[in-house]
């Protein structure tokens, strides 16, 4: 990727290297130009201090030759104004310039010229024309103007050879700009032709990197399918195996208490053929085994959620207040029990004799997991499962929820045992301890309710059981009508009509009914 990446490094920098030079070449340029108007300020200040020392000696000559003071007024403005050009040719001068020397020349000459003015004009004011006259025809003056002439044609010299030079220069770096800036542009081209080919190079890498991602995501796409079928056919055997299990134990119950019920209706048929009349305990075994039938029954209506419900709106705190003597008479003695009513808690909407049955059986559970000695806590809370929380569990519903909690100090579960809690017949109790239908008359329950329940437990730490039942939203239900007495007493004068597609059923239902009273 690296070695990829070095044409377009490469031409980056020589881009670079171009714009850097033409910014170094510009900014030469512009010294140029600064230095060229410095030497023609330059130039223009040494004809003004040479125009000047000409004033001053016009002045003085006029001054000579007429004795008018007027002619002074030059000379002496000359006089005045000489100082400040010096200056500013100084302000101009670098310490280590070539023009320091013959400047200090010219500020010599100059001096020697004022020094010769102001001695002839001193001995003219004396009376002394005759030797100011002299003193003018003598040469001196003239020579000194001469070296101030000659001093400035050395300056003037010296800075043309700079500016010179400078141009020189300048004009040696852009024509090997010009070729650098011509290679660069060569470099360019090559790059930009490297960069094309390696571009359709890198498109035809995609292209083909296209094809295969197409390809697998096909074979993916193919082994998703054969996957999910793989799942759905276990799912299937999931459910058969659950199925079998389910209809081995209902057989297996069912027998018992069929056996029960045959047998004790055989021996109360062999009494009264006997002639004998005490059937009665062989009746009451077999009522007692139809019961007990009708109750495992309603467990699996209950796990199949078609059990009837009764639904109020119910106060989960006055209803667990008004269980605790139940639950402690069913846990015994040696369990502590601990209960944490949450204040504020919100009314839901459910059967409550199916909460009360879910909240004794979860205890009854936690008493057999604990033994002798342990302690059971039951909490109730507001508490909202958001959305991430339903994406993760199936059959959840995001929204506010009146949480039941049942906590145990017993020996726990482990992962798998979790997993199959809520299966019917599904248990961990020793033979004729449990019958496996608790938990699952519990999840029954709560599904059917629109509601959740869930396991939190590890081996030798205990589990808790949460049931979670939605939130009522709706107006308090009006107070159920009380009967309007005991009306044993009345005499019957309905009629019911039975339908029932079952004959025996229909018969057995019509004899009950005629006996108490109805026809």
């Amino acid at each position: 990727m690296r070695w990829q990446s070095l044409p377009l490094v490469a031409g980056f920098a020589v881009l670079v290297l171009i714009v850097g030079s033409r910014a170094m070449l510009v900014e030469e340029q512009r010294a140029n130009r600064a230095a060229a108007r410095e030497a023609i300020e330059y130039q223009q200040l040494l004809s003004g201090l040479l125009s000047l020392a000409q004033e001053a000696e016009n002045g003085q000559r006029g001054y000579l030759l007429t004795g008018e003071k007027s002619y002074l007024e030059p000379y002496r403005s000359a006089v005045r104004a000489i100082p400040g050009q010096l200056a500013r040719i100084d302000s101009l001068t670098a310490p280590d310039d070539q023009l320091v020397q013959p400047i200090n020349h010219i500020k010599d000459a100059l001096s020697q010229k004022q020094a010769e003015l102001a001695e002839t004009i001193a001995l003219y004011d004396q009376g002394n024309a005759t030797n100011a006259l002299d003193l003018v025809r003598s040469g001196q003056g003239k020579a000194v103007m001469d070296e101030i002439r000659t001093s400035m044609d050395t300056v003037r010299r010296i800075s043309a050879a700079a500016i010179a030079a400078r141009d020189a220069h300048t004009d040696q770096v852009e024509a090997w700009l010009r070729i650098g800036s011509l290679a660069a542009l060569l470099a360019i081209f090559l790059l930009a032709g490297y960069a094309i080919r390696e571009s359709r190079r890198r498109f035809r890498e995609v292209a083909v990197a296209q094809d295969e991602l197409v390809r697998k995501n096909v074979a993916l796409g193919k082994e998703i399918e054969t996957r999910e079928k793989a799942e759905s056919q276990i799912r299937q055997m999931h459910k058969m195996e659950a199925v079998g299990q389910l209809t081995g134990g209902i057989a297996h119950d069912f027998n018992n208490m069929l056996a029960v019920i045959i047998s004790a209706m055989n021996l109360a048929q062999r009494k009264l053929a006997r002639g004998e009349h005490d059937i009665a305990q062989f009746i009451d075994a077999a009522i007692d085994a139809a019961t007990r039938a009708a109750n495992l029954t309603a467990r699996l209506l209950a796990f199949s959620r078609q059990q009837p419900l009764a639904p109020q709106i119910v106060d989960a705190n006055r209803l667990l207040t008004g269980m605790s003597d139940l639950i402690r008479r069913a846990l015994g003695e040696t369990i502590r029990i601990e209960t944490v009513l949450a204040g504020g808690l919100w009314k839901t909407h459910a059967d409550p004799s199916q909460i009360e049955n879910a909240v004794l059986n979860l205890a009854v559970n936690a008493r057999d997991a604990m033994g002798d000695d342990g302690k059971l806590t039951i909490e109730t809370a507001n508490s909202h499962l958001d959305d991430s929380y339903a994406a993760a569990h199936a059959e959840v519903a995001a929204g506010q929820y009146v949480m039941i909690a049942v906590s145990d100090t017993g020996s726990g579960m482990t992962p798998d045992v979790i997993s199959k809690a809520f299966e019917p017949f599904f248990t961990t109790k020793a033979v004729n301890k449990g019958t496996g239908l608790g938990l699952s008359q519990v999840f029954g329950f709560v599904k059917q309710s629109g509601g959740h329940v869930n396991i939190y437990s590890e081996p030798g730490e205990g589990t808790t059981i949460k049931i979670s039942l939605p939130r009522y939203f709706g107006p308090e239900e009006p107070a159920v009508p009380t009967g309007r007495g005991d009306n044993t007493a009345a005499p019957v004068t309905e009629t019911i009509l039975v339908v029932e597609d079952d004959a025996r059923v229909r018969v057995s239902t019509t004899e009950a009914i005629r006996e108490l009273g109805y026809t």
